[in-house]
Order: structure tokens, then C-alpha cells, then sequence
């Protein structure tokens, strides 16, 4: 894929200095802080119940921002203070993300379990994982149909345990000293930025180039032209593969994912302007991200001792379907990212 490069007369030529990345992490450390206010009145003062939940994703956007920048401009920042804090950003985002991706994976089975079977399971709650006014199962689904419903219930049973402790952590985490220190940091930070001497006058261009140039190599080494054809058989004959390991073909689509986030927020620093096509490309890769893993959740419900067969048939039908979407999302990002290189 051709390097995109950014062009004489693209609004980000022009100098971008140290002050720029000054004034960013000030505005997203001070994002972080509403959010903590948010996330502590939401007991007493928010607007519904998901008022917690979407101040828990705002202290997460917020963190994931400061940390890429944390590592995509490190020359220009104090070595001591964003070493040390780069690895506690890491574990807050990763610790406040994991209830909602339970939750999430869930809902994505469970619809999908529906719509391969016409299964009838059991509500979830009043949230977006109710399932409903279900259509009869039709008469021709045979084993799948018998399975499905069981197979919801184990899959529901093993996530919302582990939503649950996710949630447990959570809280935890945000009472823990260790929080407060990295709180305390971020509130320091909304005021007084610790860039390095050189900063002031040094370009963050060349940086966020090299960002980029980290997501296009990344991307090339990816089979765009085995991705390129709707179904790729071989990768799905991997995907059933009994071996309970990570996927191996996934890596390096993962990997691209966190690559193209660090360049549109490189992006942020640089101009507030949005790049579409950076954002099409980055829902594929989620959407990649989010089949694989509800792939790996069916595969190890179906691990679970002494399940009916019919049960297991249902859980291995499943986990074909989520590769299937893993491979339709692989097809949408080479579509997409093809499309992105003709244009520049």
C-alpha cells in the first residue's frame, strides 16, 4: 500500500510544535476528570443507570488518549514521568474495559445463536441484551435448534460470571491507592505538561509520520489479497483448529487495530479534524477484534465437561459463524484500506 504521507497541502503541513502537545494532554486530562466526577455522583446525581457506565467509557477514552500520546511523542516528554506512567494508563484502560467487553461479547453470541437456530432464550434484563418475542424455531433446524438454548444458557452463565468479577475489579481498581496515584498524576497533568527542554520548538510531524509509517508497514505484511476474497477457506480451516491457543492468523490483524488507533490520535494532537476514512477502517478491525474473541467464548464453552452433545454441535456451529464474521471483517478492511491508499 502506498504511504500516506502527509502532503504540502494537507491542513496538517504546516509546523505543529510541543505546544500543541501540551494543550492536548491538558484537555484530555481534564476530559478524565469529569469523568471521575461523573463516575463518583453517579450514585446520586446521574441521569439513569447508564450514566456510571458512559463515565466508565469517558475515564477510558480519555486514558487511552493520553497514553498514546505517552508513547507516540515520548521524545518530547520527561523519560521518568511517562515511563512510569505509561504502564499504570495500560492497566486502568485495560481493567475499566473488561465488564463491557463480557457484556458485549455476550450479546453478540446470543444474537447470534438466534439467528442461526430461531432459539427462544431466556430475557436478559431490560438492557441491550434482552432477547424477547422470539419467532418459533423453524421445524428444519434440527440438532442446532435442540442445542441452542442450552448452549445460550452456558454461554450466558460463564460471561455474566465473568462480567460480574469484572465489574468487582473494577470498583476495586477505582478505590484502590494505586488509582488515586495515577488520578492524582492526570490532575497534575491538566495543569502542567512535563515536556522535555527541546519541545517547544520541535516539529511533532516527523513522530506522528512515523507512527504512520509503523501502521503502513504493518498493513502491507497483512494478506490483503487472501482478505481480498469474501471467504478465505484455509483461514477457516485453521479457525476450528481444537487448539485452545489465540488464534495465530489473528496477531497481526490485533495489531494493526492498536497501530491505527496511535495514528488517529497522533492525528488528534495534530488538527481536530476527523479523518472518515481512518475511522471506517478502525470499526472493521473492531469488529474483527470483537468476532474473534466471541470465537474463543464458544470455543470454550464448548470445552466445558459433560455438556450434551447437541449442545456442543450448537457451540462448534457458532464459533464457524464468528471466524465466518472474522474473515467478512478481514474482506471489509482490505476493501476499506485499498480505497484509503487510492485517494492519497
Amino acid at each position: 500500500m502506498a504511504q500516506q504521507h502527509l502532503e504540502p497541502t494537507d491542513p496538517l503541513a504546516g509546523p505543529v510544535t510541543g505546544d500543541a502537545l501540551a494543550g492536548y494532554l491538558r484537555s484530555q486530562a481534564t476530559e478524565f476528570l469529569r469523568a471521575l466526577r461523573r463516575h463518583r455522583e453517579g450514585g446520586a446525581e446521574a441521569q439513569g443507570p447508564e450514566a456510571p457506565v458512559d463515565a466508565a467509557r469517558a475515564l477510558r477514552r480519555s486514558v487511552r488518549r493520553i497514553s498514546a500520546s505517552l508513547h507516540t511523542f515520548r521524545p518530547l516528554l520527561d523519560t521518568d514521568w511517562s515511563e512510569s506512567l505509561r504502564p499504570e494508563l495500560a492497566w486502568l484502560s485495560g481493567t475499566l474495559g473488561m465488564e463491557h467487553a463480557y457484556e458485549s461479547r455476550l450479546e453478540r453470541l446470543l444474537l447470534a445463536l438466534h439467528r442461526l437456530s430461531g432459539a427462544v432464550f431466556p430475557a436478559q434484563g431490560t438492557g441491550p441484551t434482552a432477547l424477547t418475542d422470539r419467532p418459533a424455531p423453524a421445524p428444519d433446524r434440527g440438532n442446532l435448534t435442540v442445542g441452542a438454548a442450552k448452549a445460550g444458557a452456558l454461554l450466558d452463565r460463564q460471561l455474566t460470571l465473568a462480567r460480574t468479577r469484572a465489574h468487582s475489579t473494577a470498583l476495586q481498581a477505582l478505590g484502590s491507592s494505586r488509582f488515586h496515584a495515577v488520578a492524582d498524576t492526570i490532575a497534575v497533568l491538566a495543569s502542567e505538561v512535563p515536556l522535555a527542554k527541546s519541545a517547544t520548538g520541535t516539529d511533532l510531524r516527523p513522530l506522528a509520520e512515523a507512527a504512520q509509517e509503523r501502521l503502513d508497514d504493518a498493513a502491507t505484511a497483512l494478506p490483503l489479497v487472501t482478505a481480498g476474497h469474501p471467504y478465505n477457506a484455509e483461514a477457516l480451516i485453521h479457525g476450528l483448529s481444537p487448539d485452545p491457543s489465540p488464534h495465530p492468523q489473528d496477531a497481526p490483524w490485533h495489531q494493526v487495530r492498536l497501530l491505527l488507533r496511535l495514528h488517529r490520535y497522533a492525528r488528534e494532537v495534530l488538527s481536530p479534524a476527523v479523518d472518515v476514512r481512518l475511522l471506517s477502517a478502525g470499526q472493521c478491525l473492531d469488529r474483527h477484534r470483537d468476532a474473534s474473541e466471541a470465537a474463543a467464548a464458544a470455543a470454550s464453552a464448548a470445552r466445558t465437561p459433560r455438556i450434551a452433545p447437541a449442545t456442543a454441535y450448537a457451540l462448534g456451529v457458532l464459533h464457524a459463524d464468528q471466524r465466518h464474521e472474522v474473515e467478512a471483517a478481514r474482506f471489509a478492511f482490505q476493501q476499506c484500506w485499498q480505497k484509503q491508499a487510492v485517494s492519497t
